[in-house]
């Protein structure tokens, strides 16, 4: 009797996670869904550039990339408590998207009064988008590469790193408006990003 109980109790206890992990298969592969559909738009649309999105299809595609957004990074905000993953994520991936798809890439340099507000939201995407991605990866490498425990859950050193790898994408963005883009120019500026970044761990102690 006792037996037919300690089962049945572990046989309830182990539904949650079951059902929490069918959640997280499900979520990630809507979210798949959602970002081939916007990719293959995405693709679809640079190609055939003559006839733009009428208004439905670009409805189609603005939910595309919302979606795919949302069911990427809230999940992981929520699971690792990186408080504001989701809105950052969100607003990149949606910047970054909608300025490929629908406004034109610049002709001119950096310094030209038309082409500059494009590199500049260009920049800015870019910096949204790769930090969000980069945040829980560097967050989750930080609790393999760190002996120290509160460096290996130091949530302000990840999004420290992962700010920095936003400002080397969008200041590759820079390089190319400025026609600079060089291996060299590259290089020099992860060098100048991964040294304050040793500066940054050396004296800037962990968040309690």
């Amino acid at each position: 009797m006792r037996r037919s109980v300690s089962v049945e109790e572990g046989e309830t206890g182990s539904a949650p996670s079951h059902l929490s992990r069918r959640v997280v298969l499900l979520l990630a592969a809507l979210a798949g869904l959602c970002w081939a559909g916007a990719v293959a738009m995405l693709i679809w649309g640079s190609v055939d550039r003559q006839q733009p999105y009428d208004a439905p299809e670009r409805m189609v595609y603005y939910i595309l990339v919302i979606a795919a957004a949302v069911l990427t990074f809230a999940p992981v905000e929520r699971q690792l408590g990186l408080t504001g993953l989701a809105v950052e994520g969100v607003f990149g991936t949606a910047l970054l998207l909608y300025t490929l798809a629908f406004v034109p890439p610049p002709a001119a340099w950096l310094l030209s009064p038309p082409d500059a507000p494009v590199y500049a939201v260009m920049a800015l995407a870019v910096f949204w988008f790769f930090s969000s991605l980069a945040m829980p990866l560097l967050y989750a490498a930080g609790q393999r590469l760190f002996q120290q425990r509160a460096r290996r859950y130091d949530r302000r050193r990840a999004r420290r790193q992962a700010y920095e790898i936003g400002v080397f994408a969008a200041l590759t963005i820079v390089l190319a408006g400025l026609r600079t883009l060089t291996p060299v120019a590259v290089a020099l500026v992860a060098l100048i990003i991964g040294v304050a970044e040793l500066l940054f761990l050396s004296f800037v102690e962990p968040e309690p």
